[in-house]
């Protein structure tokens, strides 16, 4: 399904969030090396305060149905890249398939090598979310995430996790990896959340 709500410019603001400059180029930034990644073993997997834990080969998430969403996308390190296009599955129907229950109030995204982020319930099942496996109408790459990355465009882009394997539901909000490292716990671009 392409989604063919405009992008840029919601509730009135510009498109740009404060401290932010635009890039043509899409820069590729992570810690460590690129994952190797077996699809044969892969597994994406929804855990924690769940009526119904669940999991899906790679296979089996590329045969859901699929939404292409065109947004802007905002890095901490201060580049933003307006219309950016990806394609995946919508977070909130593998989510839903899960069952969280009330207490569930925050999600561990979990990547490949330990890599970990947190994000608020509403913050993980607002709308444009996906699971992606495409951007600009190619597969991502390993370098930007390939099998799987989160799509979260409305905070800075190290909460939309690269290399992405599962969600673990859980009561209270924990650190992920760089939130370990003083980045801010939320990430909210517009209010430049970016260390705490």
């Amino acid at each position: 399904m392409q989604d063919d709500a405009p992008a840029g410019a919601a509730e009135g603001r510009p498109r740009i969030p404060p401290g932010q400059y635009v890039t043509q180029r899409w820069p590729v930034l992570h810690y460590g090396d690129v994952p190797k990644v077996d699809l044969a073993t892969w597994r994406f997997r929804i855990t924690g305060l769940v009526e119904d834990p669940c999991e899906w080969t790679y296979e089996e998430i590329r045969a859901m149905p699929a939404r292409t969403i065109t947004r802007d996308i905002h890095c901490v390190t201060r580049w933003s890249r307006l219309d950016a296009t990806f394609t995946g599955v919508p977070v909130r129907d593998l989510v839903a398939r899960a069952r969280v229950k009330p207490e569930g109030r925050f999600v561990i995204v979990h990547a490949e090598e330990g890599w970990t982020t947190n994000l608020p319930v509403e913050d993980l099942l607002r709308e444009d979310n996906l699971l992606a496996w495409a951007a600009d109408g190619e597969e991502l790459t390993p370098e930007h995430g390939w099998p799987l990355r989160l799509v979260v465009p409305h905070l800075y882009f190290w909460k939309s996790a690269k290399w992405v394997r599962g969600f673990e539901f859980v009561a209270e909000d924990v650190p992920g990896f760089w939130e370990r490292y003083g980045y801010h716990m939320r990430g909210d671009p517009w209010k430049e959340q970016r260390f705490q």
